[in-house]
């Protein structure tokens, strides 16, 4: 997997794309939680689920339908108000993005067993393939060690600057697109 801050920086280039004036500040927080939302799964750890059980590590909570679930919650209970705010399409297709770029980004590291990308219909588990991203040790401790040096020099260059660069395109190309006064 990839790290939890990493998670909330892809969903943080994301919003660039969904950025207006006058967008509540709590739209992106809550994007930052979408994207880290499938990673809730450990608590069933402790329940005895299994890592590869449909509800396992990068099971039914990493898919696209769980990714749509979450989007459709988010936007019907926090999204309640037609107007003013941000219109409910966009939002619901950036919450969608931001959940289901954890899948995308896991399915690009280097270890674990893949993701269930179409569960509840099907619990196989992909990878991309393409896999440069170094899997990121899980817990806190683990992370503050030379491998996680190395998984946070993995992630700067494949998750941080792909995110930097998306971000400072769409602004770059809504400069240009902005009539001068």
């Amino acid at each position: 997997m990839a790290s939890v801050f990493s998670h909330a920086v892809a969903a943080l280039g994301i919003e660039a794309c969904f950025y207006r004036p006058g967008t509540p500040k709590r739209v992106w927080v809550i994007g930052a939680l979408c994207s880290v939302i499938p990673d809730l799964h450990v608590i069933g750890f402790r329940l005895g689920v299994h890592y590869g059980d449909f509800l396992g590590h990068r099971g039914f909570t990493h898919s696209l339908f769980f990714a749509a679930l979450v989007a459709s919650a988010v936007v019907l209970t926090g999204l309640r108000r037609a107007a003013p705010g941000p219109d409910r399409l966009p939002m619901w297709v950036f919450f969608f993005l931001a959940t289901a770029s954890h899948g995308l980004l896991d399915a690009m590291t280097d270890g674990g067993l893949g993701v269930a990308f179409f569960a509840p219909f099907d619990n196989h588990r992909y990878f991309l393939p393409w896999t440069p991203i170094r899997v990121s040790p899980t817990g806190v401790g683990r992370f503050f060690t030379d491998r996680g040096l190395v998984v946070l020099q993995s992630e700067l260059l494949w998750i941080w600057l792909p995110a930097v660069l998306l971000a400072l395109s769409v602004w770059l190309i809504g400069r240009r697109a902005a009539p001068s006064t």
